[in-house]
């Protein structure tokens, strides 16, 4: 009935007989309910008199019996005659659109939706947690299948985020709380205390040479060296503006020292500085919050916690990287001794069922070890490479002759099987697992184990699911609204998905990701205006009592209260009422049920249209 041959016949039909509303017995109205309402329109009906009954979602795919399914498509249809004789033409309002995104997230996702929509003329913010936008891509050595630097491709991008007219970079900051809807979201961001004034910080790095307070551990260097409490997370950075750890800083904990301060000419530095709060509209937000390796707490079995030398691939990154902790020299994080055999243990937590890690592929694990392989093979070709492997997982472009590389040009010991224990024996970290292919169990003696860890969302995509009223899998990954045909929007209308925290991906598919949500989040902010949900509240004033509990659950703020005069028994009396602004409600219906009076109800979703379709199923 979707087809335009299908929507043809709809047409006729109410042409030809003059109809006043139409049922449709298809597929979910989420699916096509605009569909059949635009061909409603189009022949002249109003699209708020047209019914479906999902037959396919709710009958024929879950029912195998044929004689059942049909008898409960029958009670389906009759339910939506039910409602429809009970529907009121609808008109639909318009609302204004701010000509702004807000883009949650500053890694190579959010960079690239945020250059896109700026480059379309719209202005842009990006918020970013940490004190740096460039997210996990930064960390990064080098990039597959190409193995160029990652830090060359990313930190282009990075400056001109920075100097683009149309962008504002709010780092150091998380979005506290949001408002509103599609074309209109009120969103309060809080711009934490960096403790440092960012209009006059000139990144010159004095006070971190001079900071006597050195031993915090190193995030963006995976905790292998210690940073000052005064820091720039790196060197290509930015902002690139300082920043202070107060839990770390002797100013801040005891009150003496204040060494940076005095060193700084520019007098950047306010140990009194706090957390501030901007508020702002957009017209469209884009998630681009990015991933984290999994914690190996439950792997005791590969001895993480009790070797040093048993690290994850994200720390090899940076041990490999010439700004990291060993200046690109290969070591071992132990005694700083350059390893001679060095095993890769892949699907650390994924693909796992027993619920210590995650039931998914992460999807780039197979590919970042191949490349790992091969660096370390091509900079140290004494070194023997051994990978323990399920599958190995090549899904993209020149990926698989990648890995074929790896094994093939570059000696990469490939061992299918799973490994049971790392232990140390005599200074040595003994991998124990089994060949399959050989039917064996082998044990190896290795100077470095790098576990493929799984990645999983940030945790704060938690926090900004519940912001956004977006939907979340028990994975914690962002859903979209359609897997197929609207795979980067979120079923709440103007917010759209970018990157990791839609599911596991490589960062050609993220950058290809978030290009897609500029170009959706652009057709959305070129519009003046959009039109709103005819399906609104609204109140019975005779019944309503005041009592607030409505504009309490209200998500959108869409409903106030006020004084009204009333003529009761031919005396005027005063009684607060609730009233609800069309342009703002979205039709949710959570006032509908909280309303203890009943005073309360939702257009096309009436109470008494409801109880005809339960009437409707109950006479069969």
């Amino acid at each position: 009935m979707c087809s335009e041959n299908g929507q043809q016949l709809i047409k006729n039909a109410i042409k030809e007989h003059n109809l006043t509303a139409i049922v449709v017995g298809a597929c979910s109205p989420r699916m096509h309910e605009a569909t059949f309402r635009k061909a409603a329109e189009a022949a002249g009906l109003n699209p708020y008199m047209v019914e479906i009954a999902n037959i396919r979602e709710h009958c024929s795919w879950i029912h195998k019996d044929m004689d059942e399914a049909t008898e409960k498509a029958v009670v389906l249809v009759r339910t939506a005659i039910a409602k429809v004789k009970l529907n009121a033409p609808l008109t639909a309002g318009e609302s204004p659109v701010a000509k702004r995104a807000l883009v949650i997230g500053g890694g190579i996702a959010g960079i690239q939706a945020a250059l896109d929509i700026a480059d379309a003329g719209f202005e842009v913010d990006i918020v970013e947690k940490n004190a740096t936008i460039g997210g996990r891509m930064a960390q990064l050595d080098k990039t597959f299948p190409t193995l160029d630097c990652s830090a060359c491709i990313l930190t282009p991008k990075m400056v001109d985020c920075a100097q683009h007219e149309k962008i504002e970079i709010l780092s150091y900051s998380e979005v506290e709380e949001v408002k509103g809807f599609v074309g209109n979201f009120n969103v309060k961001i809080r711009k934490k205390a960096r403790f440092v004034d960012e209009t006059k910080c000139t990144g010159c790095k004095i006070c971190m040479e001079k900071c006597p307070s050195k031993k915090g551990l190193n995030d963006f260097n995976m905790g292998l060296n210690t940073r000052p409490a005064i820091y720039i997370p790196f060197a290509q950075a930015i902002p690139n503006v300082a920043v202070i750890d107060p839990e770390q800083c002797i100013k801040m904990k005891t009150g003496k020292c204040g060494i940076c301060q005095k060193f700084c000419g520019v007098g950047a530095i306010d140990y009194t500085q706090q957390d501030q709060f901007v508020e702002r509209q957009y017209g469209a937000i884009v998630v681009a919050t990015g991933f984290k390796p999994i914690a190996l707490d439950n792997f005791n079995e590969y001895g993480y916690a009790d070797n040093k030398d048993v690290i994850t691939s994200l720390e090899l990154e940076r041990l490999m990287n010439a700004a990291g902790p060993s200046n690109g020299v290969l070591v071992r994080p132990s005694d700083g001794e350059h390893p001679k055999v060095i095993t890769f243990i892949q699907c650390v937590g994924s693909r796992d069922t027993s619920g210590c890690g995650k039931p998914y592929c992460s999807k780039i694990c197979c590919m970042y070890t191949a490349k790992h392989a091969m660096l370390i093979r091509e900079k140290y070709p004494d070194t023997e490479v051994h990978v323990f492997y399920i599958d190995v997982r090549t899904p993209g472009k020149n990926y698989d002759e990648f890995y074929r590389r790896a094994a093939e040009q570059y000696g990469v010991d490939y061992i299918k099987g799973m490994v049971g224990k790392v232990y140390n024996e005599n200074g040595k970290l003994m991998v124990q697992g089994s060949n399959l292919i050989d039917n064996e169990q082998i044990t190896i003696e290795s100077d470095l184990v790098v576990l493929a860890t799984a990645i999983e969302p940030e945790p704060s995509v938690r926090k900004i699911a519940t912001l956004l009223t977006a939907s979340i899998d028990t994975n914690n990954f962002l859903t979209e609204s359609h897997a197929k045909l609207r795979p980067v929007e979120s079923p709440t209308a103007g917010v759209y998905l970018a990157g990791v925290c839609q599911g596991p991906k490589d960062i050609p598919e993220t950058v290809s990701q978030a290009s897609a949500c500029a170009a959706k989040v652009i057709g959305l902010l070129v519009k003046d205006k959009l039109k709103t949900n005819a399906c609104v509240a609204t109140p019975d004033e005779m019944m309503c009592n005041g009592c607030s509990q409505c504009a309490n659950v209200c998500a959108y703020g869409a409903i106030t209260y006020a004084d009204k005069e009333f003529r009761v028994a031919g005396k005027t009396e005063v009684r607060r009422v609730a009233s609800v602004n069309p342009a703002v409600c979205q039709g949710c219906g959570a006032c509908t049920v909280t309303c203890p009076s009943g005073a309360m109800d939702l257009k096309g979703f009436s109470s008494k249209q409801i109880m005809s379709e339960v009437e409707a199923i109950c006479k069969m």
